[in-house]
């Protein structure tokens, strides 16, 4: 997969994306990151990239063409374009999962108090990682890009790492365990250490079952409710 990052800071997101898998993934030809910075598409000697909004308000904008000239650097036929912004689709395990059928991903960060609202619609998707505020877009696309990173076949060295995982079936993964079999008096649950491995199944489900029902009621199907498609 090749992604780019449209972004007044790479190092944002080229730093934490350098490290452990996703690190691993580009070292080994899994993942192509590149970036292109509007800065590099200004024409004049300040190399300017905001101004003051209209209407007034606090804080500075991000211009409209040197945004607009950076992702047309990058962009191609095959180009999947997100935009990230608090306004957008909320990002899940189902849509990470179809991130990372696509070949190539644009990724639009704004900054400061975000992008000129006609940028918007050059974009396929736009995209949020949560109901909170962020400096700028790089640390919510370093969590979709290390996300959608780890599904692409090949990058997890086991072909099963991702099956039963949290959010795959719109359940809480089970609590894991490992050595020793009892730490300072607490010991590993009976089903995990009798070799029973339909008896392990049924724990683990029934675990994750009630861990959603207790801390993430919301993610019940019945209650989940239809989320926007991304555009083609």
């Amino acid at each position: 997969m090749r992604v780019d990052a449209v972004t007044l800071f790479p190092g944002m997101i080229d730093a934490p994306l350098s490290e452990s898998i996703v690190g691993r993934a580009r070292q080994e030809g899994f993942l192509e990151l590149g970036f292109s910075n509007p800065r590099d598409f200004t024409e004049d000697r300040h190399r300017t990239v905001d101004d003051k909004p209209y209407g007034g308000g606090t804080g500075m904008l991000m211009m409209a063409e040197p945004v607009y000239r950076a992702l047309k650097a990058v962009r191609k036929k095959s180009s999947f374009v997100i935009i990230l912004t608090p306004k957008g689709r909320r990002f899940d395990q189902p849509l990470a999962l179809e991130l990372a059928k696509k070949k190539h991903l644009v990724f639009i960060c704004g900054h400061y108090e975000g992008i000129d609202e006609r940028v918007t619609p050059l974009a396929d998707l736009e995209l949020s990682i949560g109901d909170y505020v962020l400096t700028g877009g790089e640390p919510a696309a370093v969590a979709v890009i290390d996300a959608v990173t780890r599904l692409i076949p090949g990058v997890l060295k086991k072909s099963d790492a991702t099956v039963n995982e949290t959010f795959t079936e719109g359940l809480l993964e089970a609590p894991h365990y490992t050595r020793p079999a009892v730490w300072r008096g607490k010991a590993v649950p009976q089903e995990l250490v009798s070799g029973n491995h339909k008896l392990i199944a049924e724990w683990r489900r029934a675990q994750a079952e009630a861990l959603t029902g207790k801390s993430r009621p919301d993610l019940a199907p019945a209650k989940r409710k239809p989320r926007g498609a991304a555009k083609k």
